[in-house]
């Protein structure tokens, strides 16, 4: 299946140097794939010269004068920034020019920017984040990530809704397990919001297995396959998650330094090492999807470098070829007909 992605090519801490190198990666991979970088066309033009002929069908370049900064309030973004390369990435999902839009940029900024010009799905009240991390099982995909830091129960079944069937699409799952995260697994457990949405969830017809306490991200006592909290938690168990993994690594490096035979041992345990490292690499987990939206978006990782923005690109791809949109959009046409009849 062919698929259109415009990249925001300046987006990032990084930019072009990231982004160039994991599209032309990405164009390699996948012969059905046409990208829109959008960005300076000077500073793309340099980049790409050395491959610009090869991928002349594929690759196109579209002008953009302005930059977000990671820094930048959206608001002032939403506002000042109309030509830049978030922007007009996004503008080009909105008017069927692509298919997708995927940027490492301003978090914040490229969630104000797509609500506004692509605009919500029907019976969808917020957009949120989804996103898997690594588990003993694989992997578990958890929303919302920061897009809202309070949320009604509603909102927080919708998540659930929209979540349910993304990880259907990405996972071929006909009925993931759903758990709601909470301080216990214990029904008395949680304030008022958890256990308004647990009512909802109980009530739908969702494979819902009810709470799970924080340890299920990764490594709970029984596979979950998506996990559903407000903006506020989700965000900060991903950064606490990213901390550990981080402290681990670097522990880890420093013991096996620490002198001639921890070296001899690093270098005997060296296979068990890197495969452990693939197992759990963030880069082969970079790139949340935007729900809620009418159109695909997938935020990347800031920091993320070329392998990192590759992933998200290809997430991009899966969501497109899976047709995530339309899936999302006729179940919650389904909800709203239900509660009208009801």
């Amino acid at each position: 299946m062919s698929c259109t992605i415009s990249i925001d090519a300046m987006g990032g801490d990084v930019g072009i140097d990231v982004t160039v190198p994991a599209s032309i990666a990405c164009l390699k991979a996948n012969p059905n794939l046409k990208l829109i970088l959008v960005g300076d066309e000077n500073q793309l033009q340099a980049k790409l010269a050395s491959t610009l002929s090869e991928f002349a069908d594929r690759i196109m370049i579209q002008h953009a004068s302005q930059k977000v900064e990671m820094d930048e309030s959206p608001s002032k973004a939403l506002k000042n920034k109309k030509d830049s390369s978030m922007r007009v990435a996004i503008n080009l999902v909105r008017d069927g020019k692509a298919d997708a839009c995927v940027s490492a940029g301003n978090t914040g900024a490229l969630m104000a920017t797509a609500r506004f010009v692509l605009k919500m799905l029907p019976g969808i009240d917020r957009p949120a984040i989804l996103s898997s991390l690594p588990s003993i099982y694989g992997h578990t995909h958890a929303l919302d990530l920061g897009a809202n830091v309070d949320c009604s129960a509603k909102q927080l079944f919708e998540f659930a809704l929209m979540g349910n069937e993304l990880v259907k699409a990405l996972d071929n799952i006909e009925h993931p397990k759903v758990g709601l995260l909470n301080i216990g697994s214990e029904a008395v457990k949680g304030n008022k919001q958890v256990k308004d949405t647990a009512k909802l969830l109980e009530d739908s017809k969702l494979n819902y297995i009810g709470f799970v306490e924080g340890n299920s991200l990764n490594a709970g006592s029984e596979k979950v396959d998506l996990i559903v909290t407000d903006g506020f938690v989700g965000n900060v168990a991903l950064k606490s998650i990213e901390g550990v993994a981080k402290m681990f690594g670097i522990a880890l490096k420093e013991a096996f330094a620490k002198n001639l035979l921890t070296k001899c041992l690093g270098i005997i345990a060296y296979p068990v090492l890197k495969s452990f490292k693939q197992k759990v690499d963030p880069r082969l987990y970079n790139g949340a999807s935007f729900l809620g939206l009418r159109g695909l978006v997938i935020k990347s990782h800031g920091g993320a470098d070329a392998l990192a923005f590759e992933t998200a690109i290809h997430l991009a791809e899966v969501e497109i070829t899976q047709d995530v949109i339309r899936k999302i959009s006729d179940k919650m046409a389904d909800i709203l007909t239900s509660r009208e009849n009801a």
